[in-house]
């Protein structure tokens, strides 16, 4: 990518979907007609890697009386559809979206150095940061890679500084709608402003125990954290539950009441069917993981998917859906499977799930929602009673979906089994040195913790593991 200003020839207009963009930010910014971009020299649909055909920066102001400081505005061209012409977007008869529907954001504070050099040599205008292009292009790359969307709430464990640097401790996520910039109609659909909100570890997993939007709501109170607009302070070094302790007790007091937004976690897992009565249909984890597998990778690749690299994202980021079949996160189903329907269940977890079981119960089946944990080729949901469209039942709690296994989660088992965590010492902090097994013999169900057996390769330097991550969180909308 290279630092220039808008690339538009000026005897030729620019295509739709970027002109309704930019008419959009002229509104906004009216003094900077041509901000500073950075511009993609590759485009994507000619090749290159990087989505994002610009990303303008502007020079914000802030606004004191809403606890906005000065700042760096930065707005990505091209999770939506710029063309209209499908060199990028194929164009869906009933979306009513843009593209992907949306487009991303960041608001950078400016320095005390930057500050003051504006104030001495005001003739002399600043050049912003580029680093936060990069960041928005590397989410572009994982939004195109995996076709997953991003929706107001949802969190992102970047796990290392976003700037580079070694001393920062915003090493996080969120993503909130961008307060000036909101939701525009294009001639190509609706486009969605998402803002990119770098955060502390802590705030990023009670976000993903509570909800995205409720802890966004604590940092937008005060401008050290944020402000109005929240913008990310790369020089903060103290969390909002720091700075104003009485926020974690709002917190877990709202988590008592309304549950956990946490949709589930990356987690290597094995099953097996216990003590059946009739066999109806035996089903092998290992073989169940490589069939899926081999039928995956065997799929014929199209064009775009050749050219696209791994994405450096983990997979299961974004799980933001409101239906209960997309709580299953494979790319790869088989057409209308038959659910066998097993008589009881034997699960394995990996050790590092331990911390995340209580919640799943107490946060959420017993608020009448799922909970999924995925490993590469299968997934695996703990469904509440209330929960529609799910292919368990009271009657037949355990089933197997092609690739997908459901375990319902009766009302009356859901206060044994949080007394069982609880006597265990199972919570947020947990770190499982030993193994665990909890039975539940009237209900035909075993949950043990320990490493799970390893699943051979499927082919030359791929295996079928997977690493604990966290997902996104559902809040808008609801994925349980």
């Amino acid at each position: 990518m290279s630092a220039s200003n808008l690339d538009k020839k000026p005897d030729v207009k620019p295509p739709p979907g970027l002109k309704a963009i930019i008419d959009h930010l002229f509104q906004v910014y009216p003094d900077q007609p041509n901000p500073l971009q950075v511009t993609t020299l590759l485009k994507y649909w000619l090749g290159g890697q990087d989505p994002l055909d610009y990303i303008s920066m502007y020079n914000n102001k802030g606004d004191a009386e809403k606890n906005v400081p000065p700042h760096w505005h930065y707005i990505s061209f091209g999770l939506s559809d710029l063309h209209g012409d499908e060199r990028v977007h194929l164009q869906e008869e009933e979306s009513h979206r843009s593209g992907m529907g949306f487009e991303l954001t960041f608001r950078l504070a400016k320095t005390e150095a930057e500050l003051q050099q504006e104030q001495e040599c005001p003739e002399k205008p600043l050049r912003p940061p580029t680093w936060p292009a990069n960041l928005l292009q590397a989410i572009g790359r994982y939004c195109f890679q995996t076709g997953n969307g991003l929706c107001f709430g949802d969190n992102i464990p970047w796990r290392k500084s976003l700037d580079g640097s070694e001393n920062s401790m915003l090493q996080s996520l969120l993503v909130a709608q961008d307060p000036q910039l909101g939701c525009i109609e294009t001639p190509f659909g609706t486009v969605d402003f998402c803002q990119i909100v770098g955060v502390f570890e802590h705030e990023l997993e009670q976000a993903s125990r509570w909800n995205g939007r409720g802890v966004l709501n604590f940092l937008r109170e005060d401008i050290q954290t944020g402000g109005e607009w929240l913008v990310t302070n790369m020089e903060r070094t103290m969390s909002v539950f720091e700075l104003f302790p009485e926020t974690l007790i709002n917190l877990q007091d709202d988590l008592e009441k309304q549950g956990s937004d946490l949709a589930g976690i990356n987690a290597d897992f094995t099953f097996k069917e216990t003590k059946p009565t009739i066999v109806k249909q035996e089903v092998d984890f290992q073989s169940l993981s490589e069939r899926c597998a081999t039928e995956e990778n065997n799929r014929p690749m199209t064009e775009s998917q050749m050219k696209r690299e791994e994405p450096s994202f983990p997979q299961s980021m974004s799980l933001s859906s409101n239906s209960l079949h997309k709580s299953c996160p494979l790319d790869f189903q088989p057409q209308a499977p038959d659910c066998i329907s097993l008589d009881g269940i034997e699960i394995t977890l990996a050790p590092t799930v331990a911390k995340y079981l209580l919640l799943a119960i107490k946060d959420r089946i017993r608020h009448g929602r799922h909970f999924t944990f995925k490993a590469q080729h299968l997934a695996l949901t703990l469904v509440a009673e209330t929960v529609t469209g799910a292919a368990v039942s009271v009657h037949e709690p355990y089933g197997v979906l092609g690739y997908w296994i459901q375990v319902l989660i009766p009302n009356d088992l859901v206060p044994r089994m949080m007394d069982d965590f609880r006597n265990a010492n199972l919570d947020e902090n947990t770190e499982l040195t030993q193994r665990l097994q909890f039975d539940w013999p009237d209900k035909n169900l075993r949950l043990i913790l320990d490493q799970p057996e390893s699943i051979l390769p499927i082919a030359p330097g791929v295996t079928a593991s997977a690493s604990v991550t966290a997902m996104s969180l559902d809040a808008v909308p609801q994925s349980m």
